[in-house]
């Protein structure tokens, strides 16, 4: 038995497929659905916490949240698992990346690749900087602010409410996508030079 558990454990430190990463994604909303008629999104969660914790003279927060304590949980599962996942399921051997895109960051300033994310961005060294500043709480204010204005963030939309065949999810999910694009090929570059 014991040497059945290791064998397991082993099979899941590698790389999942992305037809099988992705099956158990979209697993998650018939569940949610068949399970209690509940609709996932993680960036409703903000205002279920905030409603719990501000007092309810105002008005967007005024409403039961209590119903929706469920989605505490998931997200408390999220992570949980990623916790778990890092303590026991990670590998020790380097990250893999591509030598094109090794390349490619080498000219943004990037070039740490001991963790799963770049300490020229990630660190409070770099958030204190004006580019950090820029991109950390630039961008988590942007995205703050999108996901709101877009009544749910990218897992509400792109894949709850895709697969309700919901049309305002779709353009939320365009809109996110071209987003994306700008930034990546635009914005960041520029931005990585200051």
């Amino acid at each position: 038995m014991h040497s059945k558990l290791k064998t397991m454990i082993e099979l899941l430190k590698q790389p999942w497929p992305w037809y099988v990463a992705g099956a158990f994604v979209g697993l998650t909303v018939p569940a949610l659905l068949i399970l209690g008629n509940k609709h996932f999104g993680i960036s409703a969660n903000l205002r279920h916490a905030c409603a719990a914790c501000l007092p309810a003279n105002i008005k967007f927060f005024k409403y039961d949240w209590k119903k929706e304590i469920w989605n505490f949980f998931f997200v408390g599962g999220i992570l949980l698992g990623a916790f778990l996942a890092t303590q026991f399921l990670s590998s020790p051997d380097p990250i893999q990346v591509s030598p094109k895109l090794v390349e490619e960051l080498k000219g943004y300033g990037i070039n740490d690749y001991s963790q799963m994310i770049p300490s020229q961005i990630f660190s409070f060294e770099s958030l204190f900087s004006l580019r950090g500043s820029v991109l950390l709480i630039g961008g988590g204010l942007l995205v703050g602010f999108g996901s709101r204005y877009a009544g749910g963030c990218t897992s509400g939309h792109s894949i709850m409410g895709l697969s309700d065949l919901q049309k305002p999810s779709l353009i939320a999910t365009l809109s996110f996508m071209v987003g994306g694009f700008i930034m990546a090929n635009l914005l960041l570059p520029f931005i990585m030079k200051l």
